[in-house]
């Protein structure tokens, strides 16, 4: 849409000014203007948002304080405007800018500043483009939570079809040839936890122990039972090295993340950017599928039977 002015005000020479508004019936966010430079803010509902800055550089050194939505814009402001400062229009293909930010997304999808950095734009230049698959996954997620906590919001409809035009494929299916291999040495798997941090399966061996590789997608009903399961066995042997490195591939990767943080072992996501290359190099034909790699890094045993996993890892301490 477009922006309406809705108050305007003459700066005394202290600087000072406040602005009152009635609540809106939803979230929104506001521009202040100050000559030729502007800057934003959130405001959810009834709470006071207070804006310091200095003049001269009104768009760029700022404070926003108040809620959790205002601090929230003026952390991803500043991260935009230190990148334009550094890389220019080329910010946009910033990857690790993006990540950081889409963490920050994941962490409140709902949020009016996810539905504002979705609509972001750097020299004309979406900061989020949704022709990118790892993009698209972000837009997917704020689309997603805003059909479930805000369905009446009237971003709502726009977001789920941004995202459902956007969206040329699915993940593909998995290969119906098998693939059958002896004991082998394990292929390494580089995936992103619920943090950000990229963690791979050849670090878990530090723990001295043997690891259990497991495929799992969390939205399954079998799910919770299935981890508890796991969870019996590490809490029994983990002081003895034993590890678990777990790979969703849950469609939903904000709900993936919410469950993730209380997931004591390694959890990363498998997306449907990041492909099926290690379902493949695995032969995952179906979830949950376990298996325990030893401590000369064989793979073991695939574990069929969750019941008998321990007397598999008991085996490799």
């Amino acid at each position: 849409g477009s922006w309406y002015k809705i108050d305007s005000i003459n700066l005394p020479a202290s600087g000072g000014f406040k602005f009152t508004r009635p609540a809106a019936g939803f979230p929104d966010i506001y521009r202040l203007r100050l000559d030729d430079k502007s800057l934003y803010f959130p405001v959810d509902s009834i709470e006071t948002v207070t804006v310091m800055a200095k003049a001269d550089a009104f768009d760029s050194d700022f404070t926003l304080k108040g809620s959790p939505q205002a601090e929230m814009m003026m952390d991803v402001e500043r991260k935009l405007y230190e990148a334009v400062s550094r890389l220019g229009l080329n910010a946009t293909g910033d990857s690790l800018l993006k990540r950081e930010i889409g963490t920050r997304l994941l962490d409140d999808p709902s949020g009016i500043v996810s539905y504002y950095v979705i609509n972001k734009r750097i020299g004309g230049t979406a900061l989020f483009d949704p022709s990118n698959k790892r993009d698209l996954s972000i837009i997917g997620a704020v689309a997603n939570a805003y059909s479930r906590e805000r369905p009446n919001d009237p971003r709502t409809a726009w977001l789920s079809n941004l995202y459902v035009s956007n969206f040329a494929s699915r993940r593909p299916s998995m290969p119906r040839d098998t693939v059958v291999a002896g004991e082998i040495g394990f292929f390494d798997i580089e995936l992103y936890d619920s943090e950000g941090n990229k963690r791979s399966l050849k670090d878990e061996f530090k723990g001295g122990g043997p690891v259990i590789l497991n495929f799992t997608v969390y939205s399954a009903e079998s799910s919770p039972a299935y981890n508890a399961m796991l969870n019996s066995v590490y809490e029994k042997y983990r002081d003895r090295g034993l590890r678990i490195y777990q790979v969703s591939i849950d469609n939903d990767e904000f709900a993936w993340r919410q469950s993730a943080k209380n997931i004591p072992w390694t959890a990363v996501y498998n997306s449907a950017h990041d492909g099926d290359e290690y379902l493949l190099k695995y032969n995952v034909k179906a979830v949950p599928t376990t298996f325990v790699i030893g401590r000369d890094h064989e793979i073991k045993q695939r574990v069929e039977d969750i019941t008998k996993l321990e007397n598999v890892v008991v085996k490799q301490l």
